[in-house]
């Protein structure tokens, strides 16, 4: 399921812009489709220009009966009906998504076999140190099983001990869930700590759902400004 909503307060439409002759919602829809790891590939909207994008292209595409805060609600009404396990989140905005790294959220149910994980999602390391302190990305720490801890826009860990050299990982906005996990997602009121930092998956962690982290070297891009907008047509040529 690809959520692709057409308002986006840093950069409006950033979803129908051009990248290489064809809008990024639709390079993201094809990257996920060429990957062979599903089923079935929906984008899921709110806009019917995103809608006809999609399915002009032979995709396809569900619109959105009402409106929603966040991607996960979004794929929540969507599948309510469909008899399915596992659902794949892939945002729209993700046009450089590449198979190993979907496959290894995969995986991560398939050794899970007390059904003890309810979500997994991907963590790339950053060093950068502009990178580490942007608010636009978000950053997650994990416990010694690599189970999530918090996710958060400011640089975790807070490097106090400057003598300790602290690893800092970037949450890639891909996420593999049970159904009823994302269900529960639906119906459960955002609180306080998702509310301030604006991340959905802190909401899971709120309820104390486990969010399997699974490290992958592909950082790509995303595209939540212009400038990363042009740094996508650079690398796609």
């Amino acid at each position: 399921m690809i959520p692709a909503r057409y308002a986006a307060s840093r950069f409006p439409a950033k979803l129908m812009q051009d990248l290489s002759g064809k809008p990024v919602i639709l390079r993201t829809y094809e990257a996920a489709v060429k990957t062979g790891l599903f089923d079935a590939v929906y984008a899921v909207t709110d806009s019917p220009v995103i809608f006809d994008t999609i399915t002009a292209a032979g995709g396809k595409a569900l619109m959105s009966q009402k409106e929603h805060e966040c991607g996960s609600d979004r794929i929540a009404e969507a599948v309510a009906d469909m008899k399915v396990d596992i659902i794949v989140n892939v945002q729209g905005d993700e046009p450089f998504t590449d198979r190993d790294s979907l496959a290894g959220v995969l995986e991560v149910f398939r050794n899970d076999p007390n059904q003890e994980i309810d979500l997994a999602s991907l963590m790339v390391k950053i060093t950068d140190s502009e990178e580490i302190d942007n608010p636009n990305t978000v950053k997650v720490i994990v416990d010694n099983r690599n189970f999530a801890l918090y996710f958060s826009r400011s640089p975790i860990p807070y490097p106090r001990n400057q003598e300790i050299e602290a690893t800092y990982y970037k949450h890639k906005g891909i996420y593999a869930f049970r159904k009823r996990a994302l269900m529960d997602f639906q119906r459960l009121p955002m609180l306080t700590l998702e509310a301030t930092e604006k991340i959905e998956a802190i909401r899971y962690l709120e309820y104390g759902k486990k969010i399997k982290m699974v490290e992958t070297n592909v950082s790509g891009i995303e595209i939540d400004t212009p400038d990363d907008l042009k740094r996508a047509q650079e690398a796609w040529k």
